[in-house]
């Protein structure tokens, strides 16, 4: 087993008393959790139990109707104007379950698409950095196929080398290897390794229990909008504390 840095910083992200509903469902119930900076946090449980729309909160994508969240310097729940928005995403990016990238762009192109359009960079700098980035992913051999010419696992690599060009400081990965095969998994995984290895702050939502062991300084186990248990890898999958907790790994490990 790869052993994780673990000389983790001050806090980058802080989630105190978070509240979130679509209309009269509650989805989130008073969520407080922090990542320090270069530190790596989990976020599992079942279907529905609020955790992709936990991380759509931390990137501002979703308001929130009660509570705060920060990101680095950032009030997040304050943020009103796109401008504001943008300037967010420039210090954390999301990578979904799907790739979203644009099929009639290569991959290098998917790459630079945001930092030239959004963050209006120079061409020749961001060309550079995208050539860079997709082969820290392996995907040097791969900068001028289209995502049709590309694997799952290829394309979601594309969309982490896509996320990285805008600098974040932090990365948000929501269930990317789930509509993967499991051959592709593996890809996937061992890039985010790579981004952790290099102190990369990353919350990351997976059902991939054996690689939140691994990799993970803190793993939340959250139902019903809550997060029910808390802790290290290492105590909450061996010795975990509360019962709706046993229930859900029961099933899954």
């Amino acid at each position: 087993m790869t052993t994780m840095p673990k000389n983790r910083g001050e806090p980058i992200v802080v989630l105190d008393d978070v509240h979130q509903s679509f209309g009269q469902l509650d989805v989130l119930k008073g969520v407080s959790m922090s990542v320090a900076k270069g530190g790596v946090a989990c976020v599992i449980g079942p279907s529905g139990s609020g955790k992709s729309t936990l991380l759509r909160c931390i990137n501002g994508l979703v308001p929130i109707q009660r509570g705060s969240i920060r990101v680095g310097e950032f009030d997040v729940h304050t943020l009103r104007t796109d401008q504001q928005r943008i300037a967010l995403r420039k210090e954390v990016s999301m990578v979904f379950q799907q790739y979203n990238l644009f099929p009639h762009k290569t991959a290098l192109q998917n790459v630079m698409m945001a930092p030239i359009h959004v963050l209006r960079e120079p061409e020749r700098e961001v060309r550079e950095r995208a050539i860079a980035l997709l082969g820290k992913v392996g995907l040097a051999a791969k900068q001028d196929a289209y995502p049709g010419e590309l694997s799952g696992g290829q394309q979601q690599r594309v969309a982490i080398a896509r996320s990285l060009a805008m600098r974040p400081e932090v990365m948000l990965f929501d269930e990317v290897t789930a509509a993967l095969d499991p051959e592709t998994v593996k890809e996937v995984l061992s890039t985010i390794r790579e981004l952790v290895r290099d102190g990369m702050t990353c919350i990351i939502v997976t059902h991939e229990m054996r690689f939140a062991r691994e990799i993970a300084d803190a793993v939340h186990f959250t139902d019903g909008g809550m997060i029910v248990e808390s802790g290290p890898p290492e105590m909450l999958f061996d010795h975990p504390q509360k019962e709706r907790t046993r229930a859900f790994l029961s099933q899954i490990l």
